[in-house]
């Protein structure tokens, strides 16, 4: 026997399949049919008959017994197959294992007017099936085109009953907070690229991931190009431009549009691979002779092995000469104690960024004129490309200017975000720089951090250009990032470590260690 529903769903919330056998048996007692064995699907019955795991079984299982007569009892002939095609070609793999093939609903008669009638059968069922999905996809527009998201859940939503809306995406935590960082951390710059963006989520717990513990590359871009974490829909292949959804967004249309430059922009030198917590410093600290970055491993001794980063250099003075890990590190710690500011040059470096935090508003209003113009010019746009489209006697050229007007609505939307970000009161300087702050004040409180994304970003964030270390010589002068150099200067280890006063700093583009 043979018993098939069309989805998963069916199988566990119905009880299809286990009413198609009941019926099947009592048909097969009443012409006295002995069953052997029951085949099952929760597969849709169109399309190719091969992709069915049951019916693939249930061929197998007539090929290794074709000198059996057999006979496959099907409930109905539409759960035999859907498709013209697929029927004809699975109904002479049949006949081939010499299985003979009876449903409740339909006698097979091996005559002209028998096979014609099946064929009809066959095609009826073929275009009750297309027309339902043609009326699926009907619905589903109806819903797109009125804000609601009608695909699966992106990871971070879940699907709700929500009043008058009906299914609508909600926020599923803990999930929604982590998504929300990456993309968040994409565009801001915290994550330089895609790859790093990925190491973050993959050592998220709660993030799915496949059996090797890895998140695939292409999903970490469908997360950065995906509009429904901006709270907005878009189906092009249906023709639904891009609107505003009726969900809460994960983030704003002005972080989605940041994303959408970096991903269509220079990409960057991607992370390296080999990064790991044993040795933070990899790609970042450069031999004293040859500058280019060290390498490092562990070397096995008598009772354990030992940590050392080592020049691979054949040319260099110091090719193949390890230095143990715990003086190479030791060094850089004793380069971050000496970062701490005085008070006195903090002091004065926050009155001077107060005095530049309050002039942004002169700044901000500056751009939300400019960004009322742009919308101004794109409303008379779309109000000329429409009078062109009702004038227009060609079907090709209402179709361009059909994509045009798409196109002109989608920048509409993206002003208008951009116009209200503009719009929102500046929070006080004091109000958001604790965490900037902190790290000035203190960066080696960071890099003693247990994650190695922390340790990254201090060197990311603390220097201008990789650091230069000698095995004989020591550690040379660093090159430190600009807000380091604001400071003007750099406390000595014995100075006090400034007390904890909020500040936030803009600071320049993050150098790229990780292309060594």
């Amino acid at each position: 026997m043979y018993c098939r529903v069309s989805s998963l769903k069916q199988t566990i919330d119905g009880s299809g399949l286990d009413s198609q056998e009941h019926r099947c048996r009592r048909y097969a007692e009443q012409h006295g049919y002995v069953v052997e064995k029951v085949f099952t699907d929760d597969v849709s019955g169109g399309g190719d008959f091969l992709k069915r795991k049951g019916m693939v079984a249930l061929l197998e299982y007539l090929r290794r017994r074709r000198t059996t007569d057999y006979v496959v009892i099907f409930d109905d002939l539409k759960r035999f197959a859907r498709d013209t095609l697929f029927h004809l070609q699975l109904r002479a793999q049949m006949d081939r294992y010499n299985a003979r093939i009876e449903c409740l609903n339909f006698r097979f008669e091996d005559t002209p007017e028998g096979k014609f009638v099946e064929i009809i059968h066959a095609a009826q069922g073929q275009l009750e099936r297309e027309q339902n999905g043609r009326q699926t996809v009907q619905k589903m527009c109806a819903r797109l085109e009125q804000g609601y998201f009608v695909f699966h859940a992106p990871i971070g939503y879940r699907y709700e009953k929500v009043g008058h809306h009906g299914k609508l995406l909600v926020l599923n935590e803990p999930y929604a907070s982590v998504i929300k960082e990456a993309l968040e951390g994409f565009a801001s710059g915290r994550f330089q690229t895609q790859a790093e963006m990925r190491r973050y989520l993959e050592g998220c717990e709660c993030i799915p991931k496949n059996a090797k513990g890895q998140i695939a590359k292409k999903r970490t871009a469908d997360l950065l190009k995906h509009p429904a974490y901006a709270g907005y829909v878009e189906h092009e292949r249906w023709g639904i431009s891009f609107r505003k959804g009726q969900h809460e967004p994960l983030i704003s249309l002005e972080t989605y549009r940041k994303n959408q430059e970096r991903l269509n922009g220079k990409p960057l030198v991607p992370t390296r691979k080999d990064l790991n917590k044993e040795f933070p410093l990899r790609g970042f600290v450069v031999c004293g002779d040859c500058g280019h970055p060290y390498t490092a491993s562990f070397t096995k001794g008598k009772t354990k092995y030992h940590p050392y980063y080592v020049c691979q250099q054949r040319r260099c003075d110091s090719y193949g000469k390890s230095i143990r890990r715990a003086d190479l590190e030791g060094a850089f710690e004793t380069v971050l104690k000496h970062m701490t500011p005085s008070k006195e040059v903090f002091a004065l470096a926050m009155a001077m960024l107060k005095d530049q935090w309050n002039k942004r508003e002169e700044i901000q209003s500056t751009q939300e004129k400019e960004h009322q113009k742009t919308l101004a010019e794109i409303e008379q746009k779309i109000e000329k490309v429409i009078d062109m489209m009702i004038d227009a006697n060609s079907d090709i050229v209402r179709q361009n200017l059909t994509k045009r007007l798409a196109q002109l609505e989608k920048e509409k939307l993206i002003t208008e975000g951009q116009i209200n970000a503009t719009a929102q009161p500046l929070r006080s300087l004091e109000s958001i720089a604790r965490t900037s702050l902190d790290f000035l004040a203190n960066p080696r409180k960071l890099w003693e951090s247990e994650r190695l994304e922390d340790k990254r970003a201090v060197l990311k964030l603390a220097f201008a250009e990789p650091w230069a270390y000698h095995r004989n010589e020591g550690a040379r002068t660093p090159n430190f990032s600009l807000p380091f150099k604001a400071l003007d200067e750099i406390s000595p280890p014995q100075n006090e470590v400034v007390p904890p006063v909020r500040l936030e700093l803009t600071l320049p583009k993050e150098p790229d260690f990780e292309s060594g």
